[in-house]
């Protein structure tokens, strides 16, 4: 039987962004949070990454991704080549760091399969080079993310939750949403909100989560006002109890109060927009 890894879609809860720095990097501060559903991760055949799933053709058969970077990055652990197989079952530059979290998945496989006297800290190395959500997406456990995305700490424990994801059917493109960003010039404290050590239940949660934001919303509407549609359509319903845009967009999260309101939720918009990615899941 094939050894196959989740990739997990990745939810930030809230996203806080400074000013860019003389490098032109900008410093964040978020809660990174991880669903039960994403892409799938697989050993293939060959020397090389094929592609399968609903949005494989966003990735052109395969190209230059992070998953055929991370398995060049990981190639001096490897006795021989090794081919990896991707099924793309999230879509494609939707703010739910499908890349990272295949990339992520794709070194856990490697390294357990081929290669398991590499170290964790070596595979969190390599990771962090794959870029600013590699080492929250490797081993994709809820934590707060500082700095580029390097500085890790762990985030307080929380009830589990459920919700639904929601893209329009369009994806957006991270570089330009940050380029927009900088245009509209209100940036950020990222200093780390003030948390308990625990949220005992959703309710204290969900409070504590209006209390933040998510910075490139802003940026991102002004981009792709289909982003507002799906916002309006989650706020508008009585089953929502918080909804936000995910990372740089374009997919958005709704939380509900329990697995059988997001299910409903999932299914009266999947319903309603045919068109529309829908997907109701738990967050951890």
């Amino acid at each position: 039987m094939a050894v196959t890894y989740l990739a997990p879609a990745k939810v930030n809860l809230f996203l806080h962004v400074g000013a860019p720095a003389q490098d032109g990097f900008h410093p964040v501060c978020s809660a990174m949070v991880f669903a039960d559903m994403g892409d799938v991760v697989s050993i293939g055949g060959g020397s090389d990454l094929s592609v399968s799933g609903p949005f494989a053709m966003a990735l052109e058969g395969g190209g230059e991704n992070l998953v055929t970077r991370a398995l060049a990055a990981f190639e001096p652990h490897l006795a021989r080549p090794v081919g990896l197989h991707l099924e793309k079952r999230l879509p494609v530059a939707a703010g739910l760091g499908g890349g990272s979290s295949d990339a992520g998945a794709a070194l856990r496989l490697l390294r357990d399969v081929h290669a398991p006297s590499v170290t964790d800290r070596a595979l969190e190395e390599i990771a962090a080079r794959l870029g600013s959500d590699g080492a929250a997406c490797l081993w994709a456990r809820n934590v707060l993310s500082e700095g580029r995305g390097e500085r890790l700490s762990p985030w307080p424990s929380m009830p589990e939750l459920h919700g639904v994801l929601v893209n329009p059917g369009i994806g957006v493109s991270t570089p330009a949403v940050y380029r927009r960003f900088d245009e509209l010039g209100v940036f950020s404290d990222v200093v780390a909100p003030a948390r308990p050590a625990a949220f005992a239940d959703i309710a204290s949660l969900i409070g504590w989560l209006k209390t933040t934001r998510n910075d490139l919303q802003a940026a991102a509407l002004s981009l792709a006002p289909e982003i507002g549609t799906v916002l309006s359509e989650l706020e508008g319903s009585s089953l929502v109890r918080l909804a936000r845009m995910s990372g740089s967009g374009a997919t958005c999260f709704a939380l509900c109060g329990d697995q059988d309101a997001a299910r409903q939720l999932g299914s009266d918009l999947a319903r309603t927009h045919p068109g529309w990615w829908v997907q109701a899941c738990r967050l951890s």
